[in-house]
């Protein structure tokens, strides 16, 4: 095999943390491929330069993160639905925002390709939750990009002002910076969340009646398994909710066969996404014969109720590999 090919070869262990890496910096699992994709390009051509005194993991993260310093300053940051406007009763149907929106990822991107995938640890639920997303988007990218390496990664203070280009006391004062903002974005309860790899029986039997209540077009059994004060967001739509009357409101309506704002038969599977419990919907519309990718929803769960969805109907069901379509 050829030098080129080995090294090639070592670039692609890495991908996946890459990637991951990427995702956290630029809230898009879609834009992480991309960023990924520039990432190794930059590191490929540089290859006759890089002189080994670092590790090559090492060289990729610095690589990859100053990629995305360089598209973070190309567009406003990824957002929720929640961030844009105050909540509100549901009327009609919501228009679409074209704006950045934060996004999902599936938790089979989350864990090593491989058994042997060198430097590649398991992602924990903290620092990849929607929760935990949404709350650094509001970080300056330089901000960002200190606390993810200095906090998640666990990079010296050193290496990380090397990456910014900066000195030590510059970097250390970004990540102080940065924890601040982070204090003060984060829910409450956030400690409290268990940090499970997997879904739980608990989370499972839910899950169960969740898709249940929704396959079934059951409004009052949804509203069961929802905290009082649970919030629903569905990018790329603007209108939210922030109690269950408002979200079960909404329901009643859409759920509704003889309503004019019903939006058809649901079919779901249990997923798993930003190492949270998640489900992948199917949508048959009034006068349609199959069933067709509706979108993927995260549910944030505390104590055997669901506290928040979120519902992103644009996220591609390729990365949980889904089909598209189901028949009848």
């Amino acid at each position: 095999m050829r030098v080129d090919d080995d090294f090639g070869t070592l670039l692609e262990r890495h991908r996946r943390e890459i990637r991951v890496h990427c995702y956290r910096m630029s809230g898009s699992f879609e834009e992480a491929e991309d960023l990924t994709q520039e990432a190794f390009l930059r590191a490929w051509k540089g290859r006759g330069g890089f002189e080994g005194r670092a590790s090559v993991r090492t060289w990729l993260y610095r690589i990859a993160t100053n990629v995305c310093l360089d598209a973070l300053a190309r567009r406003p940051r990824r957002v929720l639905p929640d961030e844009l406007g105050a909540a509100a009763d549901p009327a009609g149907i919501p228009a679409a925002l074209d704006v950045p929106w934060l996004g999902p990822i599936p938790d089979a991107e989350l864990d090593p390709a491989a058994p042997d995938d060198t430097g590649a640890a398991v992602v924990e639920r903290e620092t990849i939750e929607l929760a935990f997303l949404a709350a650094i988007q509001h970080l300056p990218p330089r901000q960002r990009a200190a606390l993810v390496l200095r906090d998640v990664l666990d990079w010296s203070a050193k290496d990380t002002a090397a990456v910014l280009e900066t000195s030590v006391a510059s970097a250390n004062s970004a990540l102080q910076r940065a924890r601040e903002t982070l204090r003060a974005r984060l829910p409450a309860r956030r400690a409290e969340w268990a940090s499970a790899g997997a879904t739980t029986a608990e989370e499972a039997e839910l899950l169960r009646r969740f898709i249940a209540a929704y396959e079934a077009g059951d409004p009052n059994a949804v509203a069961e398994l929802l905290r009082e004060d649970a919030r629903a967001v569905m990018p790329p739509y603007s209108l939210w909710f922030d109690s269950r009357e408002r979200i079960v409101a909404a329901l009643r309506t859409s759920m509704d066969a003889r309503s004019p704002y019903f939006t058809g038969w649901f079919r779901m599977v249990a997923v798993r996404a930003n190492r949270q419990p998640a489900v992948a919907t199917w949508v048959r519309r009034p006068g349609e014969s199959g069933f067709r990718r509706f979108g993927i929803s995260v549910l944030t769960v505390e104590h055997g109720l669901v506290t928040a969805v979120a519902a992103f109907e644009t996220a591609s069901f390729a990365p949980y590999g889904l089909p598209e379509t189901l028949s009848e």
